[in-house]
C-alpha cells in the first residue's frame, strides 16, 4: 500500500467515525415528539423514558399509551394493571412489582384482589414446574382440559347441585375432593406426591377454582394465561386460555392480556438492564398517580 493510499484510507476512516458521531448527537424527533407527548400527558418525563434508547422510546410509549393506558380497551384498568403486576411479581421485577401495584390500586384495586393477583401467578408458576418437571403428556393434558371445560358446561346448563364437599386432610382425600369437583381425577393431580397434595389441591381449589374470591373468575383466568405466555408454559397457556373463555373471556380480551404481559416484559427488561435508579423511579411513580388523582378529583368537581 502506497503512502497516498494509506493517508487516504485513514482520512476517509476518521470522516466515517466524524459523520458517525455527528449523526449520533443529532436528537431523533420521533424521540423528541414522544418526550413531548409524555410531558404533555405526565407532566413531566420520567427519568425512565429518559433513559430509554431514542430509537426504542417511540414506539415503547406508543405501546403502553394504546394498551396499558388506554381507557376504551377491552379490559378495564384495574384487570390491566393487575395482570403487569402478576406478570412483574414473578419475574420478578421490583420496579413493576411497584409500579403496578400502585396503578392498579389508582384504578380501584382493593388489597384483596392485588393478593390474589399474585397468589395467581404464583400458582400458574407452581402447575407450570410440575407440569414440564414431570413430562406430563401432551395431548392427553389437552383432552383433560377439555373433559373439565365439558363437565362444567354440562353442570352449568343442567344446574345440578355439587354433592357435599368432602374434608381434605392428606393425598387420598384430596383425590376424592377432585373426583367429586371435576368428575375425574387428571393424571397431573393422580401423579402428584401424595404427601403433598391436600394443600396444592386446596389452593388450587380455593382461589383459582372459587366463584366467591375478590376476583371474578375471567379475571384470573386471564393473569394465569398471561403469566404463562412468558414463562412460557405450553400446558398451562392451554388450560388457561379454555378456563378464560369459560369464565366468558373474549379473544380480544385475551389478546390484551397478553399483550400485557409482553409489555410488562419489554419495561421491565429495559428498567433493569439501563440500571434505572429505583429511588427515582419510586418518586416518579408516585408522582404519576399523584398527577393521575388531582385529574381525577378535577374532573369530578368541574362535572358537577
Amino acid at each position: 500500500m502506497t503512502k497516498n493510499t494509506l493517508r487516504n484510507a485513514t482520512l476517509a476512516l476518521l470522516l466515517g467515525v466524524a459523520a458517525h458521531a455527528t449523526a449520533s448527537d443529532k436528537t431523533n424527533p420521533e424521540a423528541q415528539a414522544a418526550r413531548n407527548d409524555i410531558q404533555k400527558t405526565f407532566g413531566f418525563v420520567p427519568q425512565f423514558f429518559l433513559k430509554m434508547p431514542e430509537l426504542a422510546l417511540p414506539g415503547a410509549w406508543e405501546e403502553m399509551k394504546t394498551l396499558q393506558m388506554n381507557p376504551s380497551t377491552a379490559l378495564p384498568g384495574k384487570s390491566k394493571e393487575l395482570i403487569g403486576l402478576a406478570v412483574a411479581s414473578q419475574i420478578p421485577c421490583h420496579y413493576c412489582v411497584y409500579a403496578h401495584t400502585d396503578f392498579a390500586k389508582l384504578n380501584g384495586a382493593s388489597e384483596a384482589e392485588v393478593g390474589e393477583a399474585v397468589t395467581m401467578a404464583a400458582l400458574t408458576r407452581h402447575w407450570s414446574t410440575f407440569l414440564n418437571g414431570m413430562q406430563i403428556d401432551e395431548a392427553k393434558f389437552r383432552g383433560e382440559i377439555a373433559r373439565i371445560i365439558d363437565g362444567a358446561k354440562k353442570a352449568a346448563a343442567s344446574k345440578t347441585p355439587m354433592s357435599a364437599s368432602i374434608k381434605v386432610v392428606d393425598g387420598q382425600s384430596a383425590l376424592a375432593d377432585i373426583s367429586r369437583t371435576l368428575g375425574f381425577v387428571p393424571e397431573f393431580l393422580q401423579r402428584f406426591p401424595d404427601v403433598a397434595r391436600a394443600g396444592a389441591w386446596r389452593e388450587f381449589r380455593d382461589v383459582q377454582m372459587n366463584p366467591a374470591s375478590a376476583l371474578p373468575g375471567k379475571t384470573k383466568e386471564l393473569i394465569g394465561l398471561a403469566v404463562a405466555a412468558q414463562v412460557p408454559c405450553g400446558y398451562c397457556i392451554v388450560a388457561h386460555t379454555e378456563f378464560a373463555k369459560l369464565n366468558g373471556a373474549t379473544d380480544t380480551e385475551i389478546a390484551e392480556a397478553v399483550g400485557m404481559a409482553s409489555l410488562t416484559r419489554n419495561l421491565s427488561t429495559m428498567l433493569n438492564g439501563l440500571q434505572v435508579d429505583q429511588a427515582q423511579f419510586r418518586k416518579d411513580i408516585d408522582r404519576v398517580v399523584k398527577g393521575a388523582r388531582q385529574a381525577s378529583k378535577a374532573r369530578t368537581t368541574a362535572s358537577r
